[in-house]
């Protein structure tokens, strides 16, 4: 049985609908899922909305709308999304489904037994929109006098009578966690910053709420709702079907990896590994913080008009066009830009005018000239070895390490330098030429060229599935025959041309994009 790999999103809040960094995440998760599946693993890929807390209730009353109406709108919205980019989510799990509520007590319940849940009254500084306690230190001021958290959110004075989890008990198990797991963290920054909250001291956190009912009840406390960030952490359990021991659960806890934004590393570096060993059950293995998409270099608001629906940018360039150029243009871990020139610019430069015209011309060259028979011929040259080997290396070594470290940027770096090869290549050996000089010498150029295009792409499949997918259907390519074990698989070609496969005249892939005059 293949090794299991699972991975996460964080989930969504849905008290608007989806913007580009929700589906920034979500396509940066689902390349790595559908790699490690390509790699031969195991894999489950949960998301979902996290429904409960203050927030949502008042932005549904302020709309006149139901709680639980509303959130069933808004939850839509991050299903189709997803459904949208092609993302290969295996369980899509809402905050307000039974079956979580059932993971949540289940997690309270061993939190309690531990001793590790007391009854207080709370006073502290509250964000609705962060859903988060802050400490009067992490404050500051704003204008008028209002207090803003460190995420620049309004606080206001909250008083009421809480549940408090022991999380003071588990610093020094917290610092061991990250001085014996240097990459429980990652990147880097990451990793400092929650470091330097942690050994700042620790102080019991408020996990109840009793100035609103849309939550999870607490068990045996009749007016007390979770803190919401104790629910939506659950997710990752109930995910996987938590608390029923026959499920996923046993097979594929704990995460191998959690994909979440730079502003939430707290709730899971410090939170929720807490909470588990709270309640005796294994850590996550990795919190991996992701950047900030900035709109041309500026910070999304509404207040600036610059949020962007992610589903029309993926309408106007399209889902792969999107995907390639976010999984390209931005280093994983690092805030990242983008506009509509940037992703006309790169899309075009790098799948229109290279992998695509190097697809185009070759497959339409072989099915006009060979009646579509995959060439063969034994007039080989050290210039079609060093090519291969090139993008051998770069398909088999470079992009799968890259890619399993989450280096995406790099990983398709490379893959283009192999890309810009396969291009030169035929270039200078001009099959076209060939045709009237050497027929056997053009055989051997055009099998050239559709070995290095196989390797390329099954490559790319996790960052553009549907275009990937659409040239190994061009090229005969069987389904058995795009894992990345078959990129050792030396003597495929051989067989495949051999079966008696023939190459159709290709419908273009990649179409050039345009700027309009509203870009």
């Amino acid at each position: 049985m293949s090794e299991p790999f699972y991975i996460t999103t964080a989930i969504a809040y849905p008290n608007g609908r989806p913007h580009i960094g929700h589906a920034y995440e979500a396509i940066a998760t689902d390349a790595i899922a559908r790699f490690q599946r390509l790699m031969g693993r195991d894999v489950r890929m949960v998301t979902g909305t996290d429904e409960h807390g203050l927030k949502m209730a008042q932005t549904a009353r302020a709309a006149g709308r139901e709680t639980l109406e509303f959130a069933d709108e808004m939850s839509s919205y991050f299903r189709q999304m997803c459904a949208g980019l092609d993302i290969s989510n295996d369980v899509f799990m809402r905050t307000s489904d039974a079956k979580h509520h059932e993971a949540s007590i289940a997690l309270w319940k061993a939190m309690e037994a531990k001793g590790d849940l007391y009854l207080d009254r709370y006073e502290g500084w509250y964000s609705v929109r962060d859903e988060a306690f802050y400490g009067e230190e992490e404050l500051t001021e704003g204008e008028g006098g209002v207090k803003l958290s460190p995420q620049g959110t309004p606080v206001e004075w909250t008083v009421e009578e809480s549940w408090f989890f022991r999380l003071s008990k588990y610093q020094d198990a917290l610092l061991k966690l990250y001085s014996e797991n240097p990459d429980f963290i990652r990147p880097e920054s990451r990793k400092n910053e929650v470091l330097r909250f942690v050994e700042g001291g620790l102080k019991d956190l408020s996990v109840s709420r009793t100035s609103f009912d849309w939550g999870v009840p607490v068990p045996g406390s009749p007016g007390h709702v979770m803190y919401v960030w104790v629910d939506a952490l659950t997710t990752y359990l109930s995910g996987l079907g938590f608390p029923d021991q026959n499920s996923d659960f046993a097979r594929f806890w704990p995460a191998n990896v959690h994909i979440i934004g730079k502003d939430i590393v707290r709730f899971h570096a410090v939170y929720w590994p807490a909470f588990l060993m709270s309640a005796d059950l294994p850590l996550p293995q990795q919190v991996f913080g992701h950047g900030f998409l900035l709109n041309r270099g500026e910070k999304m608001s509404k207040s600036l008009g610059n949020v962007v629906d992610p589903m029309e940018l993926a309408e106007r360039f399209g889902v792969d066009a999107l995907r390639y150029f976010l999984m390209r243009e931005v280093s994983f871990g690092q805030d990242g830009t983008y506009s509509a020139e940037a992703i006309v610019s790169r899309v075009n430069a790098d799948l229109a005018n290279s992998f695509g015209n190097l697809a185009q011309r070759t497959l339409s060259f072989i099915s006009k000239n060979l009646e579509g028979r995959l060439p063969q011929s034994d007039v080989k040259a050290a210039e079609d070895e060093e090519l291969l080997a090139l993008v051998d290396d770069a398909c088999r070594n470079d992009v799968t390490r890259e890619f399993a470290a989450f280096a995406f940027s790099q990983g398709l770096d490379s893959w283009m330098r192999a890309v810009f090869a396969c291009n030169q290549y035929i270039d200078a050996q001009a099959p076209w030429a060939l045709r009237k000089t050497d027929p056997a010498r053009m055989e051997a150029v055009l099998e050239t060229l559709l070995r290095a295009m196989r390797s390329l792409a099954i490559a790319v499949q996790p960052v553009i599935p549907t275009s990937a997918s659409k040239l190994l259907d061009q090229l005969g390519i069987e389904a058995h025959g795009r894992d990345y074990a078959a990129l050792n698989d030396q003597d495929y070609y051989a067989r495949l041309a051999s079966s008696g496969v023939t190459i159709a005249p290709p419908t273009p892939i990649f179409p050039r994009l345009e700027l309009t005059a509203e870009d």
